[in-house]
């Protein structure tokens, strides 16, 4: 899933691709697998996007939210 559309001068430098799984709150069943996107570039922050893995094309038109960096951590570190 590209985040870069709404950045026609953003020089991208690379994305990568992290599967995310998180337990439910009332739950020891994980809830779907989640995609984490980190784009990256070299004139403006990084950007991380969250969708789930299995969602259609027609979905990922909605069913996601990405975060410029500063506003996520990586997950290591806050264990």
């Amino acid at each position: 899933m590209a985040t870069d559309s709404h950045r026609p001068d953003a020089a991208r430098v690379g994305a990568v691709d992290s599967p995310v799984s998180c337990p439910g709150p009332d739950s020891d069943t994980p809830e779907p697998v989640r995609v984490a996107r980190i784009e990256s570039y070299d004139d403006a922050p990084d950007e991380c996007t969250i969708y789930p893995a299995d969602a259609t094309a027609a979905d990922l038109t909605t069913t996601w939210i990405t975060a410029h960096e500063g506003s996520f951590v990586r997950l290591d570190a806050m264990r």
